[in-house]
């Protein structure tokens, strides 16, 4: 079996070869459907497949988890992933592409809540804000790579998905040279929790405002992959040049995930995401007054990439730092439902706006987003980071 140090690094492949797969299959799938005449509220609706799956699974991954450990649940959800990408060319029907699409994410949710809680909970306290921004560094470059293999396209439709699969197969076959381990026992019982439902309760008590900021990168995420390409489209854009602006937020992202993980043990997670978010407004912003630009939206989308790219660690550090340590799995799955509320709503919605409101731009829909979010979290003052001294 392999060490505790190489251990980390498989789990942080397995997170980088997830955001590869779904930084390919959104922008891909978005633009086989816009290429065959799918309106765009329904090419966004047919994009919440993803994160419908991720709701689906979340209520019930708790007990395995607890009950087998770890592996198990990252072993069955990445063959999930991999067995379904390679589906993709055999059968082009809506249908069956959402179902494969919901598939995806019910995999997708059970290997990132094993490798996320996993990561966490075997983590030092002075280590675990270093050890997150890595993860979401990995699924950042994962993201920024997917992308650019819309460009295979051109050689072949079902080359993506299939090169996808593989990749992730090769990777998943890794967690076989990697020791099961258990989550730490749960003490609800002496805290009047003891169900999952009065887990979740109560962290949504505490830390609600820390949930906000994972909605805001789940609906930035989606929207950005779902429906751009196809905004990005009807403004103009050709695939080709879409296919190199889509992947600059998490270029942008990648740049500042450690750096700002370090700042907000220094500052305070609030302050932090307080300037991120103001930042990231301005970004969209300026992307909406000069979206026919190429050159403006290369520069907007890796700028709003590093300021509110991190929005998804810093939730998981802040929800860290306001819960007691018995409520972090409920909160890490609780994370990963608000992500998945965004992500669905995201390119639905932006979906809606486009086809709806065709002379405004869908940046300003972004925009607001963000402002609503930045207004909660400077609204509701919530104690700082526990863990910070």
């Amino acid at each position: 079996m392999v060490s505790i140090k190489t251990r980390f690094w498989i789990l942080i492949s397995l997170v980088s070869i997830s955001g590869f797969s779904q930084g390919m299959l959104l922008p891909l799938l978005a633009i086989i459907l816009e290429q065959n005449g799918i309106s765009s509220s329904v090419n966004g609706l047919h994009a919440t497949g993803l994160y419908v799956g991720v709701l689906l699974a979340s209520p019930f991954i708790e007990k395995p988890m607890r009950k087998y450990g770890f592996k198990p649940i990252i072993l069955v959800g990445g063959a999930l992933v991999f067995i379904s990408m390679a589906l993709f060319p055999f059968w082009e029907s809506l249908w069956f592409w959402f179902i494969l699409r919901v598939t995806i994410g019910i995999g997708d949710n059970m290997l990132h809540l094993g490798t996320q809680t996993w990561i966490t909970t075997t983590s030092s306290k002075q280590s675990r804000g270093k050890n997150i921004a890595f993860y979401g560094l990995f699924f950042g470059l994962g993201f920024t790579v997917g992308p650019l293999m819309t460009r295979l396209l051109a050689i072949h439709e079902a080359l993506p998905f299939l090169l996808s699969a593989f990749l992730s197969m090769l990777v998943w076959s890794s967690m076989f040279f990697v020791r099961n381990y258990w989550p730490e026992a749960d003490d609800s019982i002496e805290t009047g929790t003891s169900t999952s439902i009065g887990r979740f309760i109560k962290t949504g008590k505490i830390a609600w405002v820390a949930l906000l900021p994972a909605f805001g990168y789940g609906f930035l995420e989606a929207t950005l992959h779902g429906i751009f390409p196809i905004y990005g489209l009807r403004i103009g854009h050709d695939v080709e040049i879409l296919s190199l602006i889509i992947p600059c937020f998490a270029a942008g992202s990648i740049i500042t995930q450690i750096p700002l993980g370090m700042y907000s043990d220094r500052y305070g997670r609030r302050n932090i995401l307080l300037g991120v978010l103001t930042l990231g407004i301005v970004s969209f912003l300026i992307a909406a007054i000069m979206e026919t630009s190429v050159t403006a939206l290369f520069i907007s989308f890796a700028t709003a990439g590093m300021f509110v790219g991190s929005l998804y660690s810093l939730s998981i550090t802040y929800l860290a730092d306001i819960l007691p340590p018995f409520l972090l799995p409920a909160g890490n799955l609780m994370t990963g439902i608000s992500f998945s509320i965004g992500s669905i709503s995201g390119p639905y919605l932006g979906g809606l706006f486009i086809e709806f409101i065709p002379g405004i731009s869908f940046f300003y829909m972004i925009a607001g987003m963000l402002v609503l979010i930045l207004a909660a979290i400077y609204f509701k003052k919530e104690p700082e980071a526990r863990h910070i001294v």
